[in-house]
């Protein structure tokens, strides 16, 4: 049921303040931080770049570094907001983000599973270095002086990246240990999740069954089965399902709340009444 006025968000708030949870955290929950979404109200619809794409050329490469290395200087400035505090503070059994924008890790979160990886790191794809994006960037900015600059009034979308018409003059860095291709160390469209992740939120999910837990998703439309096939393996083995999203998700039928709240707000309100729970 999708539900909006404080009668369905008290029920939402009972059913899951006093039970043991796993959180599974989308794109909705950093808008708060100055990160645009992708399917939120107000946002426009863009295809990202696919792996295949990145994979297929220099020029496809070219076009992406030029139009990210603008947008790290805006995304890399974002900080937790109070729903990350928040959820932080109720330190559920394990949380799942689909994020990449490492505001849970800022937050202090403890038990973690970032699907999709973490922007801030970078993979080479001939020897497999991982090194951190900040030296990349810091590379990326004496091969290619002022190009920040020059394109500074553009705006942030929801990739960490800008709409750079232009990118022919823009200098692709290669990793520095064999000459190879850098691609920042997230899935891409068309990669898979790595095994051992999904196998850990799966073993995290089936765990409630046991334990009386709930699921709870929060700024996710589940559009991808990256964080879909969650919410569906919960409700295959009983285990409620709380949806905190602005528009409709792919899950909605599988909860027993689907709440038009904001993350922020829902999630701060869900951990004070967890806190008192505890300490009574």
């Amino acid at each position: 049921m999708t539900l909006t006025g404080a009668p369905a968000v008290a029920e939402a708030l009972d059913l899951l303040a006093g039970r043991p949870l796993v959180v599974l955290t989308g794109a909705g929950l950093s808008t708060d931080s100055g990160i645009p979404d992708y399917r939120g109200p107000g946002s426009v619809p863009r295809q990202p770049m696919t792996y295949q794409e990145f994979v297929s050329g220099a020029d496809a490469r070219q076009r992406y570094w030029a139009r990210v290395h603008v947008g790290w200087g805006k995304f890399r400035g974002a900080d937790p907001n109070d729903g990350h505090r928040a959820l932080a503070r109720l330190d559920p059994a394990l949380l799942i983000t689909q994020n990449v924008d490492g505001l849970h890790e800022a937050s202090g979160q403890r038990r973690l599973v970032a699907l999709h990886g973490r922007i801030a790191d970078v993979v080479c794809l001939d020897c497999r270095r991982q090194t951190p994006r900040t030296a990349l960037e810091h590379r990326l900015a004496e091969l290619n002086p002022g190009w920040r600059e020059d394109h500074a009034d553009l705006v942030l979308r929801p990739d960490g990246d800008v709409e750079v018409d232009d990118w022919a003059g823009f200098v692709v860095a290669g990793c520095e240990a064999c000459g190879g291709v850098l691609k920042p160390d997230v899935v891409f469209f068309g990669e898979n999740v790595p095994k051992d992740r999904v196998a850990r939120c799966y073993d995290a999910v089936d765990a409630l069954r046991e334990i009386d837990g709930a699921l709870l998703v929060a700024g996710s439309s589940l559009a991808v089965m990256s964080g879909l096939r969650f919410v569906r393996r919960a409700a295959r083995d009983g285990t409620p399902v709380v949806i905190v999203n602005r528009g409709t998700t792919r899950g909605d039928e599988l909860a027993a709340y689907r709440l038009e709240v904001g993350c922020s707000e829902f999630l701060t309100t869900l951990t004070a009444r967890a806190e008192e729970l505890r300490g009574s």
